[in-house]
């Protein structure tokens, strides 16, 4: 029985998964994308989340700690000094899989995991909103009507005055 025995073995010795999901972890944080399996993906999303949260802390010791899974310390400096501050409001959904298909070799489901640029999003939905918020040309000419009246001098009906600025 798998009673509390988190994560998956993937038909690998212990060295050779914590050596392969620390070089993907890498590769992500250095690409911000990775294609991969599915069940790999959702592995990795495990680490990668923590890291993550460790760079939010931004500590000596999340540093050192960080440096004993990314492989690189070009790679550590980029996530302490952007994903960190990318991230600084969410407490947790820094990444994202995306399904693509089968791989033509084996017909094993591939993923793509990426990391989610939630300033973008918000980018995204602020001009969501405020497309929402731009009138429609109807809308836009009953205003026009509005102001023509409004401009027009007193006992003067509405359209006169609109012959009259023509």
């Amino acid at each position: 029985m798998r009673h509390r025995k988190s994560g998956i073995k993937l038909n690998r010795t212990t060295s050779h998964r914590e050596s392969m999901f620390k070089n993907m972890v890498t590769s992500l944080f250095k690409y911000d994308r990775i294609q991969t399996t599915d069940v790999k993906a959702k592995e990795l999303r495990r680490l990668a989340d923590k890291v993550i949260t460790l760079a939010k802390r931004g500590d000596l010791h999340a540093r050192r700690q960080v440096l004993t899974i990314i492989r690189e310390k070009d790679v550590v400096h980029k996530l302490f000094e952007e994903v960190g501050q990318r991230f600084s409001a969410t407490t947790s959904g820094y990444t994202r899989i995306v399904k693509t298909g089968y791989r033509a070799g084996d017909a094993a489901p591939m993923s793509m995991i990426e990391l989610i640029a939630k300033s973008d999003d918000k980018k995204q939905k602020k001009q969501k909103d405020e497309k929402t918020k731009t009138k429609t040309p109807k809308a836009a000419a009953d205003q026009s009507q509005t102001k023509a009246s409004t401009s027009a001098p007193k006992g003067e009906p509405v359209a006169q005055a609109d012959e009259a600025k023509a």
